[in-house]
This record gives C-alpha cells, sequence and structure tokens, in this order.
C-alpha cells in the first residue's frame, strides 16, 4: 500500500512538471519583422500562475548588453491606500508637462518630474507616456493557460536581435531552463504617414496603443498634420498613458471588439502623498486611470473601449485638454468612470460606472449617451469660468436607490458653488424621485436645469420631490436659453 502511494505521488508530480511545460511562445523562436512594443506569451497546457521569485532578463545580442530585468521578487504594487496627509498641497508651481524623449532607457522610474518628493517604497516601476514618476505594473499577467511578459516600456530598439531568458520561480512550473531569441522589424514607420495600424497580434505597425502614441510626435501644428491611430480588433491589456498630443484620431475597428484595459486603480498608482492631484489644471497627473490622455488637444475617440479591470477609485478614461470629441467609445469603470477636464463632445457614446461615474470640470457636451450608474451618474466640479455637463437625449440608467443624476455636496471643505447640470429631452430610467442630490447650502448659485425628462416610454417624469435648486425649464418662457443648451459650441466655447 505504502509503495502505491509513493507511486502516486510520484506521478502526480511528474504530471505537474509535464503539464507546466511551455507549448507556443511569442515572438516565435528566430522570428523576424517584430514590433518593438511587442509582450512576450507562453502558452501552456494546462492554467499556471505569476510567480514571486526569479529574473526575466533580455539580451541585445547585437550590442551584447542586457536592455532589460524584471526581478519577480519585488512586489507589483501597493495592497493599502496612501496614508492620509492633511498638509498635502497642490503644487506651487505649474506642472510641467516634459517634452524631452524621458524613457526606461535613459531615466530611472520614479525619478520625481515636479514639486512631489520620490517615493522609494520598492515596487514594480516603469516609466509610460514619458511620465518619469512612474507607474506601478505587473510584469506577467497569466489568463488560464496563457503567460503575457510586459516588459519595461521603450527598451526594444528597431533592428536587433533579442535573447530571452526566464528564470526558474517567475511562472509556476517553469523549470528556468528555456531561452529563445527575436529580431525586431528594421525601420519604424516614415515620419509621413498618416495612418498607423496597431494589432494586437503583432500583424501591424505596433501590437499596443502606447507604442503607437508613443512613436506620434508631441504637439501636431494644424489638422493638416493629422494621424490616425487604427485598432484593429483585439484584446489589449495595458496601461495607457500619453501626454502633449494634439490632431491625432484613435479609432477602432468595432466599440465592443477593441477592448483596452487594465487593472489599474487608486491603491495600485496612488497620487504622491505630499502633493494632491489632478484637481486643477497645471497640477500633478492621475495614475489611477486603465487610459489616460494628459494635456491633450484637438483629438478623435471612436469605436473603441476603454475598461479598467479594477474596484475602488478606478477611471476606464481619463482626458485633460482642449476640444476633444468621443463618438461611440464605451467607457467602463468601478467608481468613477469618466473623468474629463477641459472641454470634450461626446455622441452615442456609453458610459458605466459605480457612482461619481462621471467626474470632472466640464465643460462636456453629451448627446445621445447612455450613462449607467449605481450611484450618483456624476459629481460637477466646474467653476464660473466655463460650464459643465449638458446632456442632450441622453439616457440615464440607474441601478440602485442611490442612482441620483448629481451631487454637490461639501467635500472636505471644498464645494463647488457654481457647479452645473443640464438635462435636456433625456430620459430617466430608475432614478430616484428626488433626481438630484445631495446639494450642500452654500450651492444656492449652482446651474441645475431640466427639460422635458421623461421615461422609458415617453411619459412625463413627476419633478415635485426635486430640489429647490433644480429649475425645471418652460419650453416657452425658457426658449432661448433651451436654444443655449442646445447648442453644442455655445455650452464648449
Amino acid at each position: 500500500m505504502k509503495r502505491i502511494i509513493i507511486t502516486l505521488l510520484a506521478l502526480h508530480a511528474m504530471v505537474g512538471v509535464m503539464a507546466q511545460n511551455p507549448m507556443h511562445f511569442y515572438p516565435e523562436e528566430n522570428s523576424n519583422g517584430i514590433n518593438v512594443d511587442t509582450h512576450l506569451v507562453i502558452q501552456f497546457d494546462q492554467n499556471i500562475e505569476a510567480g514571486n521569485k526569479g529574473k526575466i532578463t533580455v539580451y541585445d545580442k547585437t550590442t551584447k548588453k542586457v536592455v532589460d530585468c524584471i526581478d519577480m521578487s519585488i512586489p507589483a504594487e501597493p495592497t493599502e491606500g496612501q496614508p492620509k496627509n492633511p498638509k498635502a498641497i497642490y503644487t506651487p508651481v505649474p506642472y510641467i508637462y516634459q517634452m524631452a524623449n524621458i524613457t526606461n532607457r535613459n531615466t530611472r522610474p520614479g525619478t520625481p518630474s515636479g514639486a512631489a518628493k520620490e517615493d522609494k517604497r520598492r515596487y514594480q516601476k516603469t516609466i509610460i507616456g514619458g511620465f518619469s514618476d512612474a507607474f506601478h505594473f505587473y510584469p506577467i499577467i497569466c489568463h488560464g493557460n496563457k503567460a503575457t511578459i510586459y516588459l519595461h516600456n521603450n527598451v526594444l530598439d528597431y533592428g536587433h536581435e533579442y535573447e530571452v531568458r526566464i528564470g526558474r520561480g517567475t511562472i509556476g512550473g517553469w523549470d528556468g531552463k528555456k531561452a529563445w531569441n527575436f529580431r525586431t522589424k528594421t525601420n519604424k514607420p516614415s515620419a509621413n504617414t498618416k495612418r498607423i495600424i496597431v494589432a494586437a497580434d503583432g500583424s501591424g505597425d505596433f501590437c499596443t496603443l502606447q507604442g503607437a502614441m508613443d512613436w506620434i510626435p508631441d504637439s501636431l501644428s494644424s489638422e493638416n498634420d493629422r494621424k490616425i491611430v487604427y485598432l484593429k480588433n483585439g484584446d489589449y491589456e495595458e496601461l495607457v498613458y500619453f501626454r502633449n498630443k494634439r490632431f491625432v484620431t484613435i479609432e477602432g475597428e468595432s466599440r465592443d471588439g477593441v477592448v483596452v484595459h487594465y487593472p489599474n486603480n487608486e491603491v495600485f498608482n496612488p497620487h504622491p502623498v505630499d502633493i494632491k492631484t489632478n484637481e486643477m489644471k497645471g497640477t500633478f497627473p492621475s495614475r489611477r486611470a486603465a487610459v489616460a490622455a494628459d494635456n491633450c488637444s484637438d483629438m478623435v475617440f471612436r469605436n473603441l473601449t476603454f475598461k479598467t479591470d479594477c474596484k475602488g477609485q478606478a477611471e476606464g478614461f481619463l482626458l485633460n485638454g482642449e476640444r476633444n470629441f468621443a463618438e461611440n467609445i464605451h467607457v467602463i469603470g468601478d467608481g468613477d468612470a469618466l473623468q474629463v477636464n477641459g472641454s470634450a463632445y461626446w455622441l452615442n457614446c456609453l458610459i458605466d460606472g459605480g457612482g461619481d461615474t462621471i467626474l470632472g470640470r466640464g465643460p462636456s457636451y453629451f448627446n445621445h449617451c447612455t450613462i449607467t450608474s449605481y450611484g450618483a451618474f456624476m459629481w460637477i466640479r466646474n467653476s464660473k469660468e466655463n460650464h459643465g455637463n449638458v446632456f442632450n437625449a441622453c439616457t440615464f440608467k440607474g441601478l440602485s436607490d442611490y442612482a441620483v443624476i448629481a451631487r454637490l455636496p461639501d467635500n472636505k471643505g471644498k464645494n463647488y458653488p457654481d457647479a452645473e447640470c443640464v438635462l435636456l429631452n433625456c430620459t430617466l430610467d430608475g432614478v430616484p424621485s428626488e433626481g438630484f442630490g445631495p446639494i450642500d447650502d452654500t450651492a444656492s448659485s449652482a446651474k441645475l436645469y431640466e427639460f422635458n425628462s421623461h421615461d422609458q416610454n415617453g411619459n412625463t417624469i413627476d419633478v415635485s420631490e426635486r430640489n429647490k435648486v433644480v429649475r425645471q425649464l418652460d419650453a416657452v418662457k425658457d426658449a432661448e436659453l433651451i436654444g443655449k443648451y442646445s447648442d453644442a459650441s455655445w455650452v464648449l466655447k
């Protein structure tokens, strides 16, 4: 009996080892023409998990140097929120959007870019989009039998041959013996190229949205210089951050077929303890969104999905800039799904969140959009210098008793007395009878306007329980005001 048990245990151990054997590598062994932003993918014959020891090393066989090394013993991120610091201030000077080409090759990740002190805690860090303060990231993400290895951004060059070595313990069951080689494309796309292709399977000019945006020059001067980034249908699991872009169109093959997503939130990538973030122009950028476009203007986003895979404060999309346009995109967040600071027009978009689903300082014009939320659909923070959020023929779908249209509470001594929210000809489904709330007493100057709100069947909504601050517009008496708010150019000027 004892012999049988020992034999079974031995067989089980052998099966366990055999089951972890790699079945397929991407890039394939000795392959050519690989994109410089490629991820490394290994498929196994059974489900696997990322390990917590060992190193992933990439050697440049052209220069005979190590170009990247990831130590899996370093944790990816904090697991607790930032300590509270009531003395934290906004940057004493406007945040400087560095124009230099800052990458993981020439700058140590975590190098402070502004007034914030360096966070010297030991986590996985990578520079994304020239932001030297860096982002925490997962070096390996496993789904089922597939392990995707994320190198530090911008460490590979065109026309070089690389060798990848993966040490024991980096992936569960990995024996640490396998190494493989590949060669990157000879040349980057021509600077004159107007349209570049992004394909997750490596068949395009780039494999990632981040790689494409890193290639595009900062601050293109006019509409004539516009670049189009076209994403083929595919799963793009990547943390995306870019800044200083202008006159760029990011367009997907289809809204549901192109999904750009990442497990990011405020705990995973917090703002500095000593500096407040993102409250006004020029302050420290937020790092918690799955996709962030920072200090970007005259952008077009069309036919794709931006999504966070985390719970907590985690926008699917954060957009800072002026004169931006989004059409037929789907934004999925947990708490705040969409944050917008600066002028933006939203057409036929879907926005799904858990509460304060739309956050920002405006102005934003939403036309024929559908917003779904478990909590307040928005928290409006605009000042009197510009309009807030205006919704025309939009649909609000509430998923709980707390799904009020907007809230304007005092928050840690900070209120927004000039907050503006206007609903024109909107459909309200599952929205509590009070509609808005809570509204702090100091918000008496807020502009909360509503016209022709109706249910799914077109029946007029009972607004008798609305807060006194909310003004119901009359088709005749307020015709001029309704006309102005119906004009997106007037709202966004």
